[in-house]
């Protein structure tokens, strides 16, 4: 009996992926309403020349969209010659979109209107609210409690949404969009505007044109889920002056990537365009280094202007995604040759080496005075026959990542016949085509023939060269968040002690302290396996000397206080002590220091309460810094560099959201300048990479286990060659990694639990996991899934039968097919906020590899308190009783994550799901072939 059942609802994206290729991809349009009305009332209508009200309402009525535009006024009868309405709830039918238009003050009871009668969603075009002060603010909270749970609202204080290819302009825009495949959410309305005039001229057309505002209800996160589901829409560009919901973003914007390209500009990377932004949008426009981080650990491209912003539209729409920074360019020309290399290394790109058969090869076809490399002149007096072989030779080049071709007019030269001979080319895979057809009417013809065969053309070399580190960028950024990454606590490591961390933080909280001293700091750092230098405390000159000789010299002291967080500044560091006599006269010098300090005690504690006594070790290594601290908008966020006493100087760090993984530690590290020396430079052997990245995930650990935790700094860590030996005492251990000195500040005694940041990115729900055993009495762990466990689903996937598969998914998939990478690691690398997977593992007994026996997936639908389930059981193991087990757990997972209701659909023929099923208590319905389940979560 098959207890494998339940179907995805499929769908169809851009790309052609089959959806139903997921374990589960099912939700609800929540905006259909806003996007898709059958009716529509402008509240605030008015025949008043130069008004919103008059402009929203003729766009609705001049662009049929298929649905009836109801005008509400109370003084008037009549708008525009339509009969009006003196308030909404007098409407003949219940409306699906309110256009509200009236004054900020009267907003609030017009939303109320709007949910006393059943309006579905709104666009409050009205302006006057946060972004005008506090008054306005206290109206915003008004109508989102009023709307809360009851209508979706866009706004306020925006330009309102453009359907172009449903012919719905609910805007007070002067014109429509024309139709096309970019989705556009802008949260400026004045910049909205702009760029549609600018996309009439470049003939650019919109899936949907959305004018946020202050995002009171809907936000960045429902919009790019909509966009991303929409089939309409090929790419996303977003203008952003404030983030909003950090998580909904991150969790949504991960997703779509994947399938669809998301390309935002971010306003405020200054210090003064940042204030500007704030004063616009009344939100916090957030720390530009980190918001970088955000989109890079979310697949989100960021580009600087709106002419990029189109160009990669454009191009990612049309060519494959490189696989690398590596151009080759070919010209006519040597001076537009040298502007693209001068852009494409200034941006980090770098000129394909050509490999010794391309070189042979182009001296088969070239004069003898080409240029014999990189960029590949091919001569002034270049034909169409000669463009095409060397085009044909360079994509054939596997050091190359990516083509430019470029021409300059001259008197040999034909860019019309030469355009047509490349479109050959412009299906090249692996590697995208790119051209820079220079010149004006001359050219005009062969630029037309490469873009209708989707190889996009640039009027400049270096605008193509800079749109191609662009896409490498963006390729790096997706390959980062889906390379499967290895598992740090491996059987042979010892697990984090997360109790005593919890310990050493409860008692500094229970004295009042938000200070760790540098030992209870390394204490900290010791529980989650970061390897730290031996520290012993003394708190008088006798002690400091006998823990030195216990030691043995050279020493370093330090200042042990609970109030002073740098002790440099003291002189609280006193290095390479050779003797006694030198230990006794740097704790004079230390105690000294401290009392003379400034810095007010807490509650009466001295500043000096002794040193820490600690052996001197060789810096035959990297100084590097490990850290974190609270962004107002993201919380916790970590940070890797160059460490050492001129961190602050050198500024060479990479910062990341907590939690981790080896790859995304090992991507934070490559963004460093530093990363070239820990590889190995002059000789120098390299420093053990894969320990870093382990480390860095430990510590992300550290971050996401012990939230009281506001800001940690391991300044220096010591990374050093690895030694073959085992290292004397002090020395750095077997991985070449020591924790020299550390700092950590907790938030402050009077904050509650309630009020800690959150994080941005939920972390593994380790609390979902625990033993279990099966009918037959096999031992089985029960967890949540993880990215690391993709190889385990390969051979799990070869255990299916064709039935199981079939009973899954309601149609069979090829082997091939299921395990195939791109898919594994998007139901391995989940958003554990989107969904939770557990997966049933065992050890083998005869081989020790653990082995995944069952799955369960849960899937929320957005914008709702409902999921859907998913089950599938290894032929081997069916019949005992993992069907039940997990689908148990998964409905308790359903009440921890405060659902209302649980659904699946399930085959006719998969009588043992049913019998799962109802076990559980889901009331089953029979729909044709197949059965509805669902649970009611909202009954006790």
């Amino acid at each position: 009996m098959k207890k494998n059942g339940m179907k995805s609802t499929p769908t169809k994206p851009a790309d052609g992926a089959d959806r139903t290729l997921d374990v589960l991809h099912f939700e609800r349009d929540s905006l259909g309403a806003i996007f898709a009305p059958k009716s529509v009332a402008v509240i605030g209508a008015t025949e008043k020349v130069g008004r919103v009200g008059r402009t929203v309402l003729w766009n609705l009525i001049s662009n049929p969209f298929g649905g009836t535009v109801y005008p509400v006024n109370k003084r008037h009868k009549q708008v525009l010659g339509i009969r009006a309405y003196a308030d909404v709830a007098r409407v003949p039918e219940t409306i699906d979109l309110a256009v509200i238009v009236t004054p900020a003050p009267t907003v609030p009871g017009v939303v109320s209107e709007c949910v006393a009668a059943g309006v579905k969603s709104a666009i409050i075009i009205s302006a006057g609210f946060k972004e005008a002060g506090a008054a306005g603010a206290a109206l915003e909270r008004r109508i989102a409690e009023t709307a809360r749970g009851k209508l979706r609202l866009i706004g306020p204080n925006c330009l309102g949404v453009m359907r172009p290819v449903a012919h719905l302009n609910a805007t007070f825009a002067s014109a429509m969009a024309r139709a096309g495949t970019v989705g556009f959410i802008s949260q400026s309305g004045a910049l909205l505007t702009a760029v549609l005039d600018w996309s009439f001229r470049e003939n650019v057309g919109f899936s949907a044109c959305v004018s946020v505002g202050s995002m009171l209800d809907v936000n960045w996160g429902d919009l790019i889920n909509f966009l991303g589901d929409d089939p309409h829409t090929h790419s996303i560009m977003i203008y952003m002056e404030s983030i909003g919901d950090a998580r909904s973003f991150i969790s949504a914007a991960r997703e779509v990537a994947l399938t669809k390209p998301i390309i935002a500009i971010k306003a405020g990377r200054t210090a003064a365009a940042a204030k500007a932004a704030a004063s616009h949008t009344g939100a916090l426009a957030g720390s530009d280094d980190v918001l970088d981080a955000v989109f890079r650990r979310c697949g989100v491209l960021r580009v600087n202007s709106i002419s990029d912003l189109f160009h990669m539209a454009e191009v990612l729409a049309k060519q494959p995604r490189p696989s690398g920074p590596r151009l080759s360019i070919v010209t006519n020309a040597g001076g537009p040759g040298v502007l693209a290399t001068d852009t494409l290394i200034a941006l980090g790109g770098e000129l394909a080496d050509l490999s010794e058969p391309t070189m042979r090869a182009l001296d088969q076809v070239l004069p003898p005075h080409w240029s014999h490399g990189n960029p590949i002149d091919i001569l002034g007096d270049a034909d169409p026959e000669r463009y095409a072989q060397v085009l044909e030779i360079a994509a054939k080049d596997p050091n190359s990542d990516g083509l430019l071709v470029v021409l300059t007019p001259q008197a040999m030269t034909d860019p019309t016949e030469t355009a047509k001979r490349l479109t050959a080319f412009a299906v090249t895979p692996g590697k995208p085509v790119l051209a820079s057809w220079m010149g004006g009417k001359d050219v005009v013809a062969g630029e037309a023939i490469l873009n209708q065969a989707n190889i996009p053309t640039f009027g400049y070399p270096d605008t193509a060269a800079r749109t191609f580190t662009l896409m490498d960028r963006y390729a790096y950024n997706l390959r980062g968040l889906y390379e499967t990454p290895t598992l740090v606590e491996a059987e042979t490591e010892a697990a984090p002690d997360r109790a005593q961390a919890r310990q050493f933080i409860l008692d500094a909280r229970n004295s009042g302290r938000s200070l760790l001293t540098e030992f209870e700091s390394k204490q900290l750092l010791a529980a989650y396996r970061i390897p730290t230098v031996p520290t012993r405390i003394a708190a008088s000159e006798d002690e400091a000397v006998q823990c030195a000789a216990a030691i043995g010299f050279p020493v370093v002291l330090k200042l042990d206080s609970q109030t002073i967080t740098h002790k440099t500044e003291v002189g609280g560091v006193q290095l390479n002590l050779a003797d006694a006599d030198a230990v006794r006269r740097a704790y004079r010098a230390i105690e000294s220091g401290a009392k003379a300090a400034r810095e007010p005690c807490l509650r009466g504690v001295k500043h000096f309460l002794g040193v820490s006594v600690q052996p001197m070790v060789k810096l035959e290594g990297y100084e590097l810094i490990v850290g974190s601290s609270i962004d107002a908008q993201f919380g916790p966020v970590l940070l890797f560099g160059a460490g050492g006493q001129l961190v602050e100087v050198f500024r060479d760090r990479a910062l990341a959201l907590p939690p981790l993984n080896t790859t995304l530690a090992r991507r934070m590290m490559e963004q460093t300048t530093i990363y070239k020396a820990l590889k190995g430079v002059r000789g120098r052997a390299s420093v053990d990479l894969d320990a870093l990245a382990r480390l860095l995930v430990r510590f992300g650990q550290l971050v996401v286990e012990q939230p009281w935790i506001k800001e940690i700094d391991i300044n220096p860590l010591l990374a050093a060659p690895s030694p073959g030996a085992s290292p004397p005492a002090g020395e750095p251990g077997a991985a070449g990694l020591i924790a020299l000195d550390a700092r950590i500040v907790l938030h402050a005694p009077d904050i509650r639990e309630d009020q800690l940041p959150r994080l941005s990115i939920r972390p593994y729900p380790a609390q979902y996991a625990s033993a279990w055993t099966s009918k037959a009495g096999m031992p089985v762990g029960i967890r949540p899934i993880r990215p690391e466990d993709e190889p385990m689903m390969v051979k799990f996937h070869a255990t299916l039968s064709e039935e199981s598969v079939y009973m899954r998914y309601f149609h069979y998939i090829q082997y091939n097919q299921r395990v195939a990478h791109e898919r594994l690691t998007r139901l391995c690398f989940i958003d554990y906020d989107r969904e939770m997977a557990l997966v049933a593992e065992r050890k083998d007994p005869n081989t020790g590899e653990n082995a995944i026996l069952a799955i369960g997936r849960l899937s929320k639908l957005h914008q709702s308190a409902e999921a859907e389930f998913a089950i599938l059981i290894s032929d081997a193991y069916q019949g005992q009783g993992f069907g039940v087990e997990l689908l148990r757990r998964l409905v308790e997972i359903g009440r921890d994550e405060k659902l209302e209701r649980i659904v699946a659909t399930i085959l006719a023929d998969n009588v043992a799901m049913q019998h799962v099923a109802r076990k559980i208590g889901f009331k089953l319905k029979r729909v044709e072939s197949e059965f509805h389940a669902e649970l009611d979560l909202s009954r006790p």
